[in-house]
């Protein structure tokens, strides 16, 4: 048997010390040429058993999202065009050459690798960054078409040999014609033809090399170059362009007179909104998109594919009935004559007690005004806020003395409803950051003398609930609002203006919060989702779970102080529209928000009024709107259009 360790002479015969563990050069090019050799049967067993891929993934084939009313019958489409696959004779051959010149000028010449890109993503990642950059289109096309996005070494040698084999598979123009086809170019779209569009408004064939350079642009990361993004996007989308144009000229395919002819970045069309979107559909597509990707794990690249049937719980007769319900208020309004009436805004949202959002209004036409007004988070709820303060006060009762002793309290119990009568705290009276005393105030400066809980909620008297809150605690009374679906980023300062509703929860949520009072306390969080599926197959969809927000006890005593506003209260004049219903006006001191909340079957229905400097974003006074006279409540225009509605959807 051989004596390798006499023929390989290691440890080294005839040294000492450390000479005799240093190898000689010929050793050290023996260990060099065996693992070269060793590398190149591994790299030949990986290039033999690696296959191209017979499917491409979902990444080359987007489609368009559709959505669906509650009846099963289609709603809208988003995505600005169906997918169109173009042959490569149809893209100039300068777009193509400024394709080639930004990301692979050597793509007619290498064999579908870069060598040194790879040597530098496995320096990147042998460093601690990551494997990205250096790839060749062939590369590209092999990751977007059959493989993940994942950034990682085993990716990266998949990608490699797969490229190195559909190099000798097919032909530089089926890759560049696949590449192109199905590249993301940002705006929704997956291919040149759709970018030509959605950039553009033509078709690739008619671009220019100019309009094609700043396509190719868009390659190495549409968030970054699409120029209307901003200021920053759109230098950066000049500079590329230009560096482009240039580059082909360096590279032989562009003359430089030609080059001399573009000196003026091409422009691209505003981001075109979404075709069937008007009236109130945007909304609703908004409202089921922002549901379905936070609880179907969709994320937003993924919703851009397309593919996915959305199925709402949006009723179409409902939503009709509650848009000519408000556009009927609308029509009253004079802009052009009554200055206030400028800048009014109306939002309305309608829940069914199991939580499913039935109809929303969020303004005049979605692509007019892009912010929904029945999703708004700065209009203050007012004094449609006291059922919430009365349900915390009847759950947990009141604390009137030092000890910290609670003292339960019952529709029954009476309070001072005179306006102007200190509020207390425990420890005596609240004192305000100005250094006086804080107040009760009800509307109209009105007083009532003494009157119970359930009273003082059906006529809308603002002092007891006030005090009541006070009482309670206004972090009890916080928790409560919480509990009954309010978002805690949705709360007010817990100060005494806190019982008088100086949060801002959106229509939908508040609505959403009346659902309890007429279904023994229980409540679900809203949602516009039924169901998802993609390509037929069904996707997940997380469901809100039903929640014990107040004791059934609690729920039939709020609500029966609601019912009693409908019938002989404050809310008298929605008794004809609903006798059976139930609900709460709401107003702000300050008279920058009207409101009208109320229920009956199960549907509650929130309707919201404002007025909005859309410069500073700050709210402006009621006071006048629709020609009412100084003493009409704000919410006499809600309540008008609640009514409209539930009279129209009655049953």
């Amino acid at each position: 048997m051989p004596d390798w360790g006499r023929r390989i002479d290691y440890p080294r015969s005839g040294r000492r010390g450390v000479l005799r563990w240093l190898p000689s050069w010929r050793q050290w090019l023996l260990l060099a040429g065996g693992s070269f050799g060793l590398l190149v049967v591994t790299a030949g067993v990986m290039y033999a058993t690696t296959e191209v891929p017979t499917d491409l993934n979902a990444f080359a084939t987007q489609q368009n999202n559709v959505f669906y009313w509650s009846d099963g019958t289609e709603m809208a489409r988003t995505g600005l065009v169906n997918r169109q696959d173009v042959p490569l004779d149809e893209v100039p051959t300068q777009v193509q050459w400024a394709v080639l010149a930004a990301e692979n000028e050597t793509f007619y010449s290498d064999p579908g690798i870069s060598v040194s890109g790879i040597a530098r993503a496995v320096y990147r990642m042998g460093s601690g960054g990551d494997t990205q950059g250096g790839s060749t289109i062939t590369q590209q096309y092999v990751k977007n078409a059959y493989l993940n996005q994942r950034q990682d070494f085993s990716r990266k040698l998949d990608e490699m040999f797969i490229a190195l084999k559909l190099d000798q598979q097919d032909s530089k123009e089926e890759i560049l014609s696949g590449y192109l086809n199905i590249s993301w170019f940002g705006r929704g779209s997956y291919g040149i033809e759709r970018a030509a569009q959605a950039y553009y408004g033509k078709d690739v064939s008619e671009l220019n090399v100019s309009e094609g350079a700043f396509l190719a642009s868009l390659l190495k990361g549409a968030s970054l170059y699409d120029p209307a993004a901003g200021p920053e996007n759109h230098a950066r989308a000049v500079e590329r362009w230009s560096w482009i144009l240039d580059r082909m000229v360096k590279i032989g395919k562009l003359s430089a007179a030609e080059r001399a002819r573009y000196t003026a970045f091409p422009e691209p069309n505003p981001v075109p909104p979404l075709v069937g979107l008007n009236g109130q559909t945007g909304y609703l597509v908004d409202l089921a998109k922002s549901y379905a990707q936070s609880h179907a794990d969709i994320s937003p690249a993924r919703f851009d594919l397309g593919g996915y049937q959305i199925y709402t719980t949006f009723e179409k007769p409902k939503e009709e009935a509650l848009t000519e319900a408000v556009q009927a208020a609308e029509k009253k309004l004079d802009p052009d004559h009554r200055p206030a009436d400028q800048n009014v805004h109306l939002g309305a949202a309608s829940v069914a007690t199991d939580g499913r959002i039935l109809a929303v209004y969020g303004g005049p036409d979605y692509l007019k005004q892009g912010f929904d007004n029945a999703n708004t988070v700065n209009v203050p709820v007012g004094s449609a806020f006291a059922p919430l303060v009365y349900a915390a006060g009847l759950g947990q009762g009141v604390q009137r003395e030092r000890d910290g002793a609670r003292t339960p309290v019952t529709p029954g119990t009476t309070y001072n409803g005179d306006n102007g009568v200190d509020l207390q705290t425990p420890e005596g009276p609240y004192w305000g950051r100005d250094g006086k005393k804080a107040k009760t105030a009800n509307d109209g400066g009105k007083s009532w003398g003494s009157i119970t809980l359930r009273a003082a909620l059906e006529q809308s008297v603002n002092g007891p609930v006030q005090q009541l809150g006070m009482d309670v605690g206004l972090g009890n009374v916080r928790k409560a609002a919480i509990d009954l679906g309010l978002l805690p980023d949705s709360m007010g300062e817990l100060t005494p203006a806190y019982a008088l509703g100086n949060s801002t929860p959106s229509a939908i949520r508040l609505a959403d919060a009346y659902t309890a009072f007429d279904a023994e306390g229980k409540r679900t969080d809203p949602y516009s989702v039924s169901s998802v599926s993609q390509n037929g197959a069904d996707v997940p969809v997380a469901k809100p779970a039903k929640v014990q927000a107040v004791t059934p006890e609690v729920a039939a005593q709020v609500d029966a102080a609601l019912r009693g506003a409908v019938k002989e209260g404050a809310d008298k004049g929605v008794r004809q529209a609903a006798a059976d219903g139930a609900g709460k006006p709401g107003t702000t001191q300050e008279r920058n928000a009207g409101w009208y909340v109320g229920y009956r079957g199960d549907v509650a229905t929130a309707v919201t009024l404002f007025r909005l400097d859309l410069k500073t974003l700050e709210l402006l006074p009621l006071t006048g709107v629709g020609g009412a006279a100084q003493n009409v409540p704000d919410s006499t225009v809600p309540a008008g259009i609640w009514s409209a509605y539930t009279k129209a959807t009655a049953h």
